[in-house]
């Protein structure tokens, strides 16, 4: 299997509801980098896995849609713990809308994971299949 990696980052705020979240109950900012990884078993006919100039740009644009936003005012979002992890599968599944929607090329990625490193000791990742 074949992987590309792109980065970016974005900032938010947001709160969690939950007696285990101690302080990180009360609203607070937090600012996450992002490794995209995109994965596929064999390689296009240009010999890539992606192209990492739209892979950037997708991700920049996925990202956007949260960058400088208290995550408690979205909509639906409303009442969810937005955790690291939970905000990794949300980007995945964004992500994979773009490829299913052509946004990055011939279709054939077999993958996407997403890791939100909330800071240089601690992360999550969340991995899906396309």
């Amino acid at each position: 299997m074949f992987s590309v990696t792109v980065r970016d980052h974005f900032m938010i705020a947001h709160s969690f509801r939950g007696a285990v979240f101690g302080p990180a109950q009360r609203l607070h900012g937090a600012t996450f980098v992002v490794d995209a990884t995109f994965r596929r078993a064999d390689l296009d006919p240009d010999h890539i896995v992606v192209d990492i100039g739209l892979a950037t740009q997708v991700l920049h644009a996925v990202l956007d849609r949260f960058n400088y936003r208290n995550l408690d005012d979205e909509d639906g979002f409303a009442g969810t713990n937005t955790t690291t992890e939970w905000l990794a599968r949300e980007i995945a599944d964004r992500l994979a809308e773009q490829v299913h929607a052509g946004a990055l090329g011939d279709g054939a990625l077999a993958g996407i994971t997403v890791t939100l490193h909330e800071s240089h000791v601690a992360w999550a990742s969340y991995e899906r299949f396309l």
